[in-house]
């Protein structure tokens, strides 16, 4: 928690390290992860509750290092099944342990406030605080659901245009505060799914069940991924459903035929434009082994460059190349040369809010504009380095409309060689079982209340001279 607000690290990224290093395993790292990543995700909503318990005293007044620890305490209490007085027991040693032992009366007597009155009671609270005068239905659930007010407008606009009923946005903030399971991507070529399920099971005693949409996907019902060999050898990985299923989809996507002596070769090469940390690479150079395809892995950070190459390890040499460089600059340096173009495009990551539990108090919506540019500097690039018949896959980790549908439209507008294709069709056809509610396309976005994703964008667009 400190780190995380302290030195704006990852939860992701810090917890598993720090489970490591103190011999934290099983249901012990079950236990931490749950604590750390549901105060996180709920943070919001335990504030709201917090000071309504402080008789008044701003919870701004108060250390940081307190704050945190009435936050882990009051997920106890309301968010897991701790008995009450040994998370009241607990968070006051703990105050104790990390500030002394002045604020531990506070500790005490604000938890205990907490304590007497269920969820169901706190959330009525916090609903009518936020929305005192009930005519505010967004204002309420971003409150209860704990997220900030402008995210959870943005959501509802984003389903209204996406053909979903604004009413799924309570569906839709509650999912975002479920933890995700854990989803392995069996890489094709380099492990089957079945040699993946026999060596999970063997090593955590537990057979995964398969993904309920990739073919590639199994779904983890225990222990740590690092621990399997497959893994280890980058022939595996862990991977979201949704973040597999855009980069099957761009490889299945229908190419037209390339103008009589100009371009590449069919389907010989391709581009992942901004290749960091490597999932999406690693699946498409798989796929580009099988078909005997190159792909150009591009990253703009050399750590991220790094993050690629150690997720491509398991590909046949040759296949795959890591460059680092801006990917605006590709277009320029390279253009018409790729058959197949993946721009994965930095977003604000509103879609990935199960996972990355801290993001959503980080974002701001002053950061769109600024993504927003970059995005179509990009998409631009990747169109200008796609050969006529090419087909380039954009997608986000954010079903943000600023960020998806505007861009997209925006880039197409100011050209006059691209078509957008249906990627509903796409998607349909690389699934393992028919996707609900996808609409009538062209473009498709998943959600985590629907589909068990995260909330991916694609849209897929043909160069047509």
């Amino acid at each position: 928690m400190r780190q995380v607000a302290e030195s704006d690290a990852y939860a992701n990224l810090v917890l598993p390290g720090l489970l490591r290093e103190r011999g934290i395993s099983g249901r012990d790292a079950a236990f931490a992860t749950e604590l750390a990543y549901g105060t996180l995700r709920l943070r919001g909503r335990y504030d709201a509750v917090l000071a309504l318990c402080t008789n008044g005293r701003p919870l701004e007044s108060l250390d940081a290092p307190v704050l945190d620890v009435l936050r882990l305490g009051a997920h106890q209490i309301l968010g897991m099944r701790v008995p009450s007085h040994a998370a009241v027991s607990e968070s006051v040693a703990l105050a104790r342990a990390v500030t002394g032992p002045g604020p531990a009366g506070l500790v005490n007597a604000v938890l205990r406030a907490v304590a007497r009155r269920p969820l169901e009671e706190w959330l009525e609270a916090i609903g009518d605080a936020a929305d005192p005068r009930g005519a505010d239905a967004v204002a309420r659930l971003a409150a209860t659901e704990s997220h900030p007010a402008w995210i959870a407008r943005a959501l509802r606009q984003s389903l209204v245009a996406n053909g979903r009923p604004a009413d799924e946005l309570g569906e839709l903030l509650a999912a975002d505060n479920t933890a995700p399971h854990v989803t392995l991507v069996a890489r094709p070529g380099l492990v089957s799914v079945d040699e993946l399920v026999a060596e999970t099971e063997r090593h955590t005693g537990t057979a995964p069940r398969a993904g309920r949409w990739s073919p590639c996907a199994l779904v983890l019902r225990g222990g740590d991924p690092a621990d399997l060999p497959a893994v280890r050898a980058a022939a595996a990985g862990a991977q979201d459903e949704g973040s597999q299923l855009v980069a099957l989809a761009l490889a299945a996507a229908p190419l037209g035929a390339a103008p009589d002596g100009e371009g590449a070769p069919a389907d010989a090469s391709w581009l992942d434009l901004c290749a960091g940390p490597g999932g999406k690479a690693a699946l498409l150079g798989a796929l580009a082994h099988e078909r005997g395809a190159h792909l150009l892995a591009n990253e703009v950070a050399p750590h991220r460059a790094r993050l690629v190459r150690r997720s491509v390890a398991a590909v046949p040499r040759g296949t795959v190349e890591v460059r680092t460089g801006d990917g605006r600059d590709l277009g320029t340096d390279h253009p018409g040369r790729f058959d197949r173009v993946m721009v994965d495009a930095p977003c604000t990551g509103l879609g990935a809010l199960r996972r990355r539990p801290e993001s959503r108090w980080r974002r701001t919506p002053e950061d769109l504009a600024g993504l927003g540019n970059l995005q179509r500097d990009l998409l631009s690039s990747a169109l200008d380095a796609t050969r006529t018949g090419g087909v380039v896959a954009y997608v986000t980790c954010s079903p943000h409309v600023a960020e998806t549908h505007v861009v997209v439209e925006d880039v197409v507008r100011r050209r006059d060689d691209i078509e957008v294709l249906d990627a509903t069709t796409t998607m349909q056809s690389v699934t393992a079982t028919p996707l609900p509610g996808l609409g009538d396309g062209p473009y498709v976005q998943l959600w985590p209340h629907l589909h068990g994703t995260d909330a991916m964008f694609l849209a897929l667009l043909r160069k047509t001279r």
